[in-house]
C-alpha cells in the first residue's frame, strides 16, 4: 500500500491547522496584515499618542478610519483602533493622560449590535457591557466604558443624534424662529 497520499495529507492538514491557530496570534506583519485585511475585513492600527493619530483635516497621512473622535483627549497615550474596513464599527482603546474624559454622555440608546459581533481584539476586554455609557458628540454614536485610566469606546456606526457627515464633526444646531 503506498502510503505517500495519506502522508501528504496529514502533512497539509497540520500545516493548515497549525496557520489557523498561529496566524491570529502572530504581530503585525505583512501577511497578517492581508489575511485580516481581505478574509477578516478588519484594520488594525496603533498610535503612541492621540496626537500622533491623523485628523480629519489632513490630507495624505491615512484614511479617516484612523482619525480620533473630537472627545478624545489629546495627551492620550497608547491609542489603539481596530476597524471594519466594509463599515463603520470601530473600537478604540486609550490611556487618559492629565486630561480627564469629559462625559461620556448623551440621551440616545445603546446601538443594535454590540461591539463583539462585529470586531475583536485581543485588548478588549470581556465584560464591558454593564459599564458603557452612550458618547454622541460626533457623527457616530459611540459606547464608552472608563477602568482606572484606560477608556474603551465602540461604535457599530450608528449615527448620533443631529450629527455631522464625518466622525468626530461638530455638531451644529439651528434654531429658526418665526418673524
Amino acid at each position: 500500500m503506498n502510503r505517500r497520499p495519506l502522508v501528504i495529507a496529514a502533512a497539509t492538514v497540520g500545516v493548515l491547522a497549525t496557520a489557523a491557530i498561529a496566524l491570529p496570534n502572530l504581530p503585525p506583519n505583512p501577511l497578517t496584515d492581508t489575511i485580516n485585511d481581505r478574509v477578516f475585513k478588519e484594520k488594525g492600527m496603533r498610535f503612541a499618542t492621540a496626537a500622533d493619530a491623523p485628523t480629519r483635516g489632513e490630507q495624505g497621512r491615512g484614511e479617516a478610519t484612523w482619525a480620533l473622535p473630537l472627545w478624545v483627549p489629546k495627551d492620550a497615550t497608547d491609542v489603539r483602533i481596530m476597524a471594519r474596513t466594509d463599515g463603520k464599527a470601530r473600537l478604540i482603546r486609550f490611556t487618559l493622560g492629565a486630561t480627564p474624559l469629559d462625559g461620556p454622555q448623551c440621551s440616545a440608546g445603546t446601538p443594535s449590535k454590540h461591539a463583539g459581533t462585529a470586531l475583536e481584539a485581543k485588548w478588549w476586554p470581556a465584560g464591558t457591557r454593564s459599564e458603557e455609557r452612550p458618547e454622541c458628540r460626533g457623527a457616530h454614536q459611540y459606547q464608552v466604558t472608563v477602568r482606572g485610566k484606560e477608556v474603551y469606546a465602540w461604535t457599530d456606526g450608528t449615527p448620533s443624534p443631529g450629527a455631522g457627515a464625518q466622525d468626530g464633526g461638530t455638531v451644529r444646531q439651528v434654531s429658526v424662529t418665526a418673524p
